[in-house]
């Protein structure tokens, strides 16, 4: 018997969370290019691909969680970024992630 007052159990969901390295002067190299970067990023969020995405204020790597299928369709929806098509990042690792929902 369950207590009609217990809150729902929690639930996981799967995403990956990714990992992008940036290059060593990226914090000169990215500004032409984070505008664009932004504007992407907060249309992805919005439209739900994007879980939480931000970066270290060292500027040493940004962390996206991306709701995919796959590693591969993760890595995809990141290397269509315009820091990965211009070298601002220069590295992307995946691993899944499991979220707590609920």
């Amino acid at each position: 018997m369950t207590d009609s007052t217990s809150p729902p159990a929690p639930t996981l969901e799967t995403v990956w969370l990714v990992e992008a390295t940036y290059a060593p002067d990226a914090a000169e190299t990215r500004k032409p290019f984070r505008a664009q970067h932004l504007a992407r990023a907060a249309a992805l969020k919005a439209a739900g691909t994007y879980v939480e995405v931000g970066a270290f204020l060292d500027v040493s790597s940004s962390i996206t969680l991306v709701r995919a299928e796959t590693e591969a369709e993760a890595l995809d929806v990141i290397r269509g970024d315009v820091y990965m098509a211009n070298g601002i990042w220069v590295e992307l690792r995946a691993r899944p992630f499991g979220r707590v929902v609920g």
